[in-house]
């Protein structure tokens, strides 16, 4: 017992903020700005877009009683296509996989990249089991040192075994 409470005891956690450590790195703040940029010129063509879908539709519910059965249907259709373009465009620069992921992922993975290297050099160096990150939401882990892992045991505890041996 004594051992277990020495041995709890010399583990070493930390926190860190990454927000704050960001926002002291003037690369990621150029990057910021550029995907803001960015994102503000593609969501204005977004709106125009719409805009002239919108246009498109009052000028169709104004001359709809004019227009013959085929000049509604090919309006209609017009104004359909508008729409399907608009979001596809959206969901090109703003989905999961879209341009403004892909040039976040260009620009600032780097940066993060580094300092999360020099959390784990840190980590090594100090002799820290756990680092949390403060920014994160429930803050999260950022670093744990995987001598203090101890996944394998609570599977054995389980009755299982560790099939990736």
């Amino acid at each position: 017992m004594l051992f277990s409470a020495s041995f709890a005891m010399s583990q070493r956690y930390a926190f860190i903020d990454t927000d704050f450590i960001l926002e002291q790195i003037p690369a990621y703040q150029e990057a910021q700005t550029e995907i803001d940029a960015q994102a503000e010129k593609w969501q204005k063509q977004i709106e125009a877009r719409y805009d002239e879908i919108e246009q498109m539709y009052t000028a169709y519910k104004a001359e709809q009683v004019l227009l013959s059965p085929e000049m509604r249907k090919k309006r209609e259709d017009e104004i359909i296509k508008k729409e399907k373009e608009a979001k596809d465009f959206q969901r090109e620069k703003f989905g999961v996989e879209g341009e403004l992921f892909k040039l976040r992922q260009e620009l600032i993975k780097p940066i993060q990249e580094s300092v999360f290297d020099a959390v784990r050099k840190m980590a090594e160096q100090k002799s820290y089991a756990v680092i949390f990150d403060k920014a994160a939401s429930s803050s999260a882990i950022i670093y744990s040192n995987p001598k203090y892992d101890q996944s394998k045991e609570i599977l054995q505890r389980l009755g299982f075994t560790d099939t990736t041996e």
